[in-house]
């Protein structure tokens, strides 16, 4: 398994929830930032970004100082990836892109020096841009100075364009599945993480005691920052992608027990199943089938 950040490892400046999938939004004369103030210029097939959510709070069990608050209401959804089979993307005329039209930030060095050594083990078979890869790089710095996946051709680098013989999608995530891994393996902490989102809240209790409170989310339009308001189509919230046979808490399951560990991740099996088992389920995703 990759060394990426657990939610029960030492805290650290880093763990602050900041999110490394960024959109960069235009603004207005006012300086206020396209898409309004918070509404998202949202497309027919999205369902909105405020609606009621089910969450539950319990104690992780591997870490008596920590807790976890999950939505269940995006959880147990039928939410499900649609690349290549009716995605939209997040640019205007760029579908195939899916959502790798702006390349990936790094979490940390560390997270840069693992996909380093998968890109190692990348074929011309099985990486479009190889060539341009290895010879002149494949990271780059955006305009705040962070380091990213390097944008070529209109996305990122990583990203085989349709008809490519080894599949279209992220090379890094062919690489796994030809190798019997796990994407979150290969790919940048931000790839494999989307659409969870995880972030970090310290709680001061009346006792006098703290605790790190960990949410585990949807990555919904607002997690890409002011600029995510004024992304083409977005999938969490979109009809279109809600049609799983299975809910969000089952597909993403080793996802969801790299970012919680294996005894929150079995502790929030229990909770989505009560959920679901439930006559009439509180706050359902709008997004799902009636």
């Amino acid at each position: 398994m990759p060394n990426t950040k657990k939610a029960n490892k030492t805290r650290s400046q880093k763990d602050t929830g900041k999110d490394t999938a960024k959109a960069k939004g235009g603004k207005d004369k006012g300086g206020q930032a396209k898409g309004g103030k918070g509404k998202a210029a949202l497309v027919a097939d999205e369902k909105g970004l405020d609606f009621p959510r089910a969450w539950v709070e319990f104690p992780d069990p591997a870490d008596d100082e920590q807790v976890f608050r999950c939505d269940l209401t995006w959880l147990t959804s039928r939410w499900t990836c649609i690349f290549g089979s009716g995605c939209q993307g997040i640019q205007v005329g760029r579908a195939s892109d899916g959502c790798c039209t702006l390349g990936a930030h790094f979490s940390d060095e560390d997270d840069e020096k693992r996909v380093a050594e998968h890109v190692a083990r990348l074929t011309p078979e099985l990486w479009q841009f190889h060539d341009v890869g290895s010879e002149s790089g494949w990271t780059q710095h955006d305009d705040d100075g962070e380091k990213q996946t390097r944008r070529w051709d209109g996305a990122c680098i990583f990203l085989n364009r349709p008809g490519f013989p080894a599949g279209a999608g992220c090379s890094l995530h062919i690489l796994a599945l030809k190798s019997g891994q796990e994407p979150l393996e290969t790919k940048p902490d931000v790839c494999w993480q989307l659409p969870i989102r995880r972030t970090y809240e310290w709680i001061d209790r009346p006792d006098d005691t703290r605790v790190l409170q960990v949410s585990i989310g949807e990555y919904d339009r607002r997690g890409w920052g002011p600029g995510g308001h004024d992304l083409h189509w977005w999938c969490t919230s979109a009809t279109s992608a809600h049609g799983a046979g299975q809910p969000v808490y089952v597909s993403y399951r080793p996802e969801l027990t790299e970012l919680m560990g294996k005894e929150g991740y079995d502790a929030l099996v229990e909770l989505c199943e009560a959920r679901l088992a439930s006559l009439l389920p509180m706050a359902p995703h709008p997004a799902d089938p009636a």
